[in-house]
């Protein structure tokens, strides 16, 4: 009986096969016992769909082809233990959340019967539709899902790579698990002079938070007594305060009623720690910088992709993965798609953003695999909380052409507490329990719903 089984398999897939010939991914195979790091270079697996990439956009795909395709024909290549949501560091940065709430480990993630490959993407071939990980493994596919996020790139920022204690040198970051607490800890010991905060010229995962830290720090220095002698700068490489303007024109007047220093197009490119000294390179006028002296230093890396995308055959000429910004699938690839931060989609790098990515690239792929043409649309939907005190946020949302694009019938460019409410206690669990399991796309049908159709 097994051989017939067996035998029955095998035509099952030769039919498959013949479906999808169209676009040259036929790969036949009769196991799906899988591998784990420790599987010598000759191992080969294969599976309809292959994941790369456990982060939100990695994981919350995993769990929609799951429930599409079943567990066993969905694999996830993902090398670390634990998982971070990242947004909440903001909080952590000020005090107001411990590091410890946002992670949970990776195997508690990933959806049950997904294999879970713990290694390192090394190459991706996507004319032999196969991925080699650190080890030495292939793994063939008969669809890709790229999400492996960008790389941080601290070592840019000379004399940053050199200091071990950034407690000692009151320097802190809240854009990696390993230095958000420094933030934390810089801030506490804030006595007086210059608090500085900057924002790098290269795209950035959200584009808020370096200056969520700065309204927190001014909140926190206001609450202890601290703040008269203070002086808040925010050095950015931008040219604006933030892009889209109406939420820009509400930021300014904070800015102004909190007497915060903003000093625009200045990039910060050498940390002097022994002197406290942050050197900022003035962007308009190359070559000429000027340095500030610090009391504590916020400082976001420069950012940029993640370098086996960027050797592939996949990237564009940034090397970000290039990808139809309407469909989320592949240029040049049709058996390919993107989700998140690795993608050169023209819009900011957030978790929301990933949300409203996966349910249109969810249809999408439901599209190709009955061998139609991806008819849904991604509008570039993103969110910023705008954290601005312990118990205020603007709820920034907009869509690829810089236009709000408002979940809720109100002036969302307004400070409110509901929305702080919403920020640190109910995303996180929206996270964790809907955008993970594949349950949560965004909140475009509530929009419309809220606005009783208008939008």
């Amino acid at each position: 009986m097994a051989t017939v089984r067996v035998v029955h398999r095998q035509r099952a897939l030769w039919r498959q096969c013949h479906r999808t010939a169209a676009i040259g991914i036929c790969h036949l195979h009769t196991t799906t016992t899988s591998s784990s790091s420790s599987h010598a270079s000759s191992s080969k697996e294969h599976y309809k769909v292959l994941v790369l990439g456990g982060g939100s956009g990695g994981i919350t795909m995993s769990a929609r082809m799951k429930r599409k395709l079943g567990a066993e024909n969905v694999a996830i290549v993902e090398p670390s233990e634990m998982h971070y949501y990242q947004p909440i560091w903001t909080l952590v940065g000020a005090g107001a959340k411990g590091v410890a709430s946002s992670g949970r480990p990776t195997a508690s993630v990933v959806p049950s019967g997904v294999k879970w490959v713990r290694d390192k993407v090394q190459e991706i071939n996507p004319d032999t539709n196969t991925v080699r990980t650190g080890n030495g493994m292939e793994i063939s596919y008969q669809y890709l899902i790229v999400a492996l996020g960008l790389q941080l790139h601290y070592e840019k920022i000379k004399g940053l790579p050199e200091i071990e204690d950034w407690v000692k040198f009151k320097i802190g970051s809240n854009y990696s698990v390993q230095t958000v607490e420094k933030t934390w800890s810089a801030l506490q010991n804030f006595k007086e002079g210059n608090a500085v905060f900057s924002f790098p010229n290269t795209p950035v995962k959200c584009a808020g938070a370096p200056q969520k830290i700065m309204y927190l720090t001014d909140a926190y220095l206001r609450k202890t007594g601290k703040r008269a002698k203070a002086n808040i700068v925010y050095n950015t490489s931008l040219p604006v305060l933030f892009g889209v303007k109406k939420y820009a024109d509400a930021l300014w007047e904070i800015v102004k009623s909190r007497d915060i220093q903003v000093n625009l197009r200045q990039n910060l490119i050498e940390v002097r720690a022994d002197k406290q000294e942050a050197v900022f390179e003035n962007l308009d006028n190359p070559g000429e910088t000027k340095v500030f002296e610090y009391e504590m230093l916020h400082v976001t890396p420069p950012m940029g992709p993640n370098p086996e995308v960027k050797g592939s055959l996949l990237a564009d000429e940034a090397g970000w993965l290039d990808v139809n910004k309407e469909t989320l699938q592949h240029n040049k690839y049709p058996n390919v798609f993107g989700i998140g931060d690795c993608t050169n989609l023209p819009t900011s790098k957030t978790a929301a953003a990933v949300a409203a990515q996966s349910s249109i690239l969810d249809r999408t792929i439901s599209k190709v695999l009955k061998n139609e043409k991806p008819d849904s649309k991604y509008d570039g939907y993103t969110s910023c909380p705008l954290v601005t005190n312990y118990n205020a946020v603007i709820l920034a949302e907009f869509d690829y052409s810089g236009q709000p694009l408002e979940t809720f019938p109100i002036d969302q460019s307004k400070e409110r507490w509901t929305m702080y409410h919403m920020k640190a206690d109910v995303m996180p669990h929206l996270y964790w329990h809907g955008l993970l399991k594949g349950f949560w796309g965004g909140p475009g049908p509530y929009r419309k719903i809220m606005h009783l159709g208008m939008k």
